[in-house]
C-alpha cells in the first residue's frame, strides 16, 4: 500500500514539476505573439477586400462579438457583414497591434483604421478592437470579440 501511495506521488511530481500549472508561460511565445499579430493583419485585409474566406477559416464556429454600433454577432452575421459589400473599402489597417498571452489563451488588441465609401458617402473611421483567441489543435481561433468606434476628433489621418 505504502509502496502504492509513493508511486502515486513521485507521478503526481513529475507531472506539475512541483509547480502551479497556471504559472507554466506559453511555449514559443514570440512565436505565438508574431503569429497573432498575423492573423490580426489578415483580418483586416480580408474586410478590404470584402472576403469571408479568412473568417471562416479563423473564427470558431460559436464565436459571439459585438460590432461598433452594438451589434451583437455570431460567426455567420459577421461574416454577411463583411460580405455584404455596401461598404468599398480604400484602405482598411491594422496597427498598434497588443498581444497577452495566457497558456492557451490570448488577448489581441489593435487599432483599425478604415476610409471609403458607404452608400455613397466617403468616410474615414478608426475602432478599438478586441479579439479573445483560443489555441486549438487546427491553430489559434478568435472565440470573442469587440469593435469600439472612436469618436471623430480621436481619429488620426490614413
Amino acid at each position: 500500500m505504502f509502496r502504492i501511495l509513493s508511486l502515486m506521488i513521485l507521478g503526481l511530481m513529475l507531472h506539475f514539476g512541483g509547480q502551479n500549472p497556471d504559472d507554466e508561460p506559453p511555449a514559443n511565445p514570440e512565436l505565438q505573439r508574431e503569429e497573432i499579430v498575423n492573423l490580426e493583419t489578415e483580418a483586416a485585409r480580408a474586410i478590404q477586400t470584402n472576403a469571408g474566406t479568412f473568417f471562416r477559416r479563423v473564427y470558431a464556429d460559436d464565436f459571439a462579438g459585438t460590432l461598433s454600433h452594438g451589434q451583437i454577432v455570431n460567426k455567420g452575421s459577421f461574416i454577411n457583414a463583411v460580405q455584404n459589400g455596401e461598404v468599398k473599402y480604400d484602405a482598411f489597417i491594422a496597427s498598434d497591434v497588443s498581444v497577452r498571452l495566457f497558456r492557451d489563451a490570448a488577448v489581441a488588441t489593435c487599432l483599425w483604421s478604415a476610409r471609403g465609401t458607404y452608400r455613397e458617402q466617403r468616410f474615414n473611421s478608426q475602432m478599438r478592437v478586441l479579439h479573445v483567441y483560443i489555441n486549438t489543435p487546427h491553430g489559434w481561433r478568435v472565440v470573442s470579440g469587440q469593435i469600439t468606434l472612436l469618436p471623430p476628433g480621436g481619429q488620426q489621418p490614413l
